[in-house]
């Protein structure tokens, strides 16, 4: 299925006629096959591995999100066409199913061989958290899109040169953030199956989600405070585990909240010039 949908989204049409219905349409069926997934999951492997996954599926889906303002500040930098930025994105993504798949084989080892672990893992969301509160200042680019952009100005002369170093940037970015979101989910479930399955159909979309989204991404100044808020949260889910259990549905609860409140926020307080 994974395969099929990678092949479907590049053999889609990459006409301005109708781009946007197309991402739509993609993101939509991406969003049903998702939600399809986490039911069946609950009705073979029991309800609460359905919201495991339905839950881990949000916290990556909210990431991403978050890394789409990162690529889109990288594209500009570069100064990429919306036809190479297509190519760029979904090659990143293919790269970023594998380099993901390892990440949580390697996270999933480390916790079950050395249980302290995961205080590391909590520790190293709560800092994330408080370095999104921080680190988010108006107009300010992010870390890992400034650094690569300082990194890359030299291959700016060379239009191929550009491209291939665009994709290694988008690996670069996503393995940077690989190491928050990654412990994220873990906080959520220790199942190998699971852990990759829903970071794998929050990133399946995150093409489409792109174009779809990019005149609304600086309006949503205040996802930052919820991506904190959720980091915070299964951080201090990590660290309080052995003695206070936090049931899957009210995470599941918290982050659906959080990230409605996040976005309606910043859609409703961010007049609509601040598009242009």
């Amino acid at each position: 299925m994974v395969v099929t949908l990678i092949v479907v989204d590049l053999v889609l049409p990459n006409r301005e006629e109708g781009q946007g219905r197309r991402d739509f349409i993609f993101v939509l069926l991406l969003f049903a096959l998702a939600a399809g997934f986490a039911v069946w999951l609950g009705h073979v492997e029991g309800r609460q591995t359905g919201l495991e996954f339905a839950s881990g599926y949000l916290i990556e889906l909210s990431m991403s999100v978050d890394n789409l303002f990162v690529f889109l500040l990288m594209f500009r930098s570069f100064g990429l066409s919306p036809r190479e930025q297509r190519k760029a994105l979904l090659l990143g993504i293919v790269g970023a199913i594998v380099m993901r798949g390892l990440f949580i084989f390697v996270g999933i080892e480390l916790l079950e061989r050395f249980a302290w672990i995961q205080y590391a893992f909590g520790g190293l969301l709560l800092v994330a958290a408080m370095r999104l509160l921080r680190g988010k200042k108006a107009g300010a680019e992010p870390t890992p899109a400034k650094w690569i952009s300082q990194w890359t100005k030299r291959w700016t002369s060379n239009p191929r040169g550009t491209f291939i170093v665009a994709v290694i940037a988008i690996e670069l970015v996503d393995l940077v953030f690989a190491i928050d979101s990654v412990p994220a989910v873990l906080a959520i479930t220790h199942h190998p199956f699971v852990v990759y399955t829903s970071n794998i159909c929050a990133i399946l979309g995150l093409r489409a989600l792109y174009f779809l989204l990019a005149g609304l991404l600086v309006r949503l100044r205040f996802l930052h405070f919820g991506l904190a808020a959720i980091l915070g949260f299964v951080g201090a889910k990590m660290l309080t585990a052995k003695s206070f259990e936090v049931p899957v549905a009210v995470s599941l609860g918290f982050i659906v909240a959080v990230m409605a409140v996040a976005t309606g926020a910043s859609l409703f307080s961010t007049p609509h010039d601040t598009m242009d």
